[in-house]
């Protein structure tokens, strides 16, 4: 198996409008070393978003292959594409996106719940991590209950509870006021380098970008060096 966490190998993703084609990205290669920290940048609608959805299975490219784990990802079953993610990779949005019907330790045991993880020794890990990243007298807590860095932080630790080799954030800190975002982005890099874990963080802050180890920018469909 190869040493690289992710390989996107000349991806392509088109949408059709009516009689015209629209190539949002235009042959992407890039390879995800282990425990390495990459921004991508690029500006508004140019397909940052729709690439972290085609690494992480949620979107198909119209050619090309992505790997995670040695495994071709894309033109998989749901069902095989749902077993690469929940091995593999760890997601953190803008918007937090816990379930509002679950407590905060069971929001963040979820993902070994889904491995088949007894209850008792998911929300004991999932309570353990909360602890540690600050939440740990919110444990009982539903999202409605908690302030919005709360539930940010709370991802963070849902994204990290199954110790996954890549976390791919979507502008993790983008609905945070400045103090609640850092807070977040501090955490993350924390535990990325504690957990050994690779992140990829889309983001329009050059201040978040030039605190990874690479930074990339997305522009015409083509992904580059910044």
């Amino acid at each position: 198996m190869s040493d690289q966490v992710l390989l996107c190998r000349d991806v392509v993703r088109q949408f059709n409008e009516g009689s015209s084609t629209l190539e949002v990205l235009s042959g992407v290669n890039l390879d995800v070393r282990p425990a390495e920290r990459l921004a991508i940048i690029g500006s508004s609608g140019s397909g940052k978003t729709t690439l972290l959805q085609i690494m992480g299975g949620l979107d198909e490219p119209t050619s090309g292959d992505v790997i995670v784990g040695g495994q071709t990802i894309a033109h998989t079953s749901e069902r095989e594409k749902g077993l690469l993610r929940n091995k593999y990779l760890g997601f953190v949005y803008q918007f937090h996106h816990l379930l509002p019907e679950f407590t905060a330790a069971e929001n963040v045991a979820m993902p070994l719940m889904i491995r088949r993880m007894p209850r008792a020794e998911a929300l004991a890990a999932a309570g353990k991590l909360l602890d540690r990243v600050g939440l740990g007298a919110r444990l009982t807590h539903k999202p409605g209950e908690m302030s919005g860095g709360e539930r940010q932080r709370a991802a963070v630790a849902r994204a990290l509870i199954t110790q996954p080799r890549l976390v791919l954030a979507d502008e993790p800190t983008g609905n945070l006021d400045a103090g609640n975002g850092e807070h977040v982005l501090n955490l993350m890099l924390e535990l990325n380098r504690e957990f050994q874990t690779s992140l990829i963080i889309v983001t329009h802050d050059h201040a978040i970008a030039r605190r990874m180890d690479r930074i990339l920018t997305l522009e015409g469909g083509v992904l580059n060096e910044a």
